[in-house]
């Protein structure tokens, strides 16, 4: 079979369920080995040449519109309640819309840290769509601890998020084993290393972690929110969705658990958390300037 790098295969042993792209070919004891990054889903995995079939583009082009549909019913579930929850703010900011002038509203700052470029710049794409003032970093996951110091430093933002790929191998240990999974541990201690620098939960909010990631270690290191409760497959954009409600949600307000995930592709299987402190501010009067 010939298959380069690239390219975009399904795994046999799997019943081709996940979209991958080849991102490295190794040989290990004579025999090809491919190191795949999912297509639409925070996963990275191993597999021999002989599991791995190449997926056309008809197929691929019937997948993505799939995907996209479920992306664009959790963007309008979530447009829904952003109008509710600016709504909510500027009552609350005016008195009881005693105030009649123009409002300006401040949502919270996101440093958003990723080891895949590619899905870097969809996060990206969404958070422009949806209004939130972002900064976005490729960081290898094996270096991110040694980087997220310095980066919070100079961005010190709301909101921070660490992800990339991630997977749990049984034949690496048991589930509640760290060094069973490909990056959780770089994840907990970049979230650690984070805690450092802003110990409060509030102050600063965190989501880590990606596809099949230990969840308990996260939240103990001190995220707010992360990956996988149930070490499923979690959606590329899924952390977009969980920063975007807490961006746009009244810092007077904590936001139960429930209504962060319920818009997201994955749901509770693949993410959890805290109640948390939402950081979006309200401001009047809006005064546009002369040259507008």
């Amino acid at each position: 079979m010939r298959l380069q790098v690239n390219d975009i295969v399904g795994r046999k042993s799997y019943g081709c369920d996940v979209l991958f792209r080849i991102i490295d070919i190794r040989v290990i004891e004579g025999k090809q080995e491919a190191v795949l990054y999912g297509e639409d889903l925070r996963l990275i995995a191993d597999a021999p040449f002989e599991d791995l079939v190449p997926i056309n583009g008809e197929e691929r082009s019937v997948r993505q519109k799939t995907n996209e549909a479920l992306q664009e019913q959790s963007y309008r579930l979530f447009a829904q309640d952003k109008e509710l929850l600016q709504q909510k703010s500027e009552y609350l900011s005016s008195d009881g819309y005693r105030y009649s002038g123009d409002y300006f509203q401040i949502p919270g700052r996101v440093l958003h840290i990723d080891g895949d470029p590619s899905y870097l710049k969809k996060c990206l794409t969404l958070y422009e769509k949806i209004g939130i003032p972002v900064k976005g970093i490729y960081c290898n996951e094996k270096e991110m601890p040694g980087q997220i110091g310095e980066l919070l430093e100079h961005y010190r933002p709301d909101i921070l998020v660490i992800t990339g790929h991630d997977s749990y191998s049984k034949s690496k240990g048991a589930i509640k084993d760290l060094d069973a999974y490909r990056h959780s541990r770089q994840f907990a201690e970049t979230v650690q290393e984070a805690r450092k620098k802003v110990p409060s939960l509030d102050q600063l909010i965190i989501f880590a972690g990606a596809c099949q990631s230990h969840f308990e270690s996260l939240i103990q290191a001190g995220a707010n929110f992360a990956s996988s409760p149930e070490r499923v497959n979690i959606h590329a954009l899924d952390p977009v969705y969980i920063v975007a409600k807490i961006s746009f949600t009244s810092f007077r307000d904590y936001i139960h658990v429930w209504d962060v995930l319920r818009n997201t592709l994955t749901g509770e299987k693949g993410l959890g958390g805290i109640d948390t402190k939402g950081v979006l501010r309200t401001g009047l009067p809006y005064r546009m300037s002369k040259e507008e």
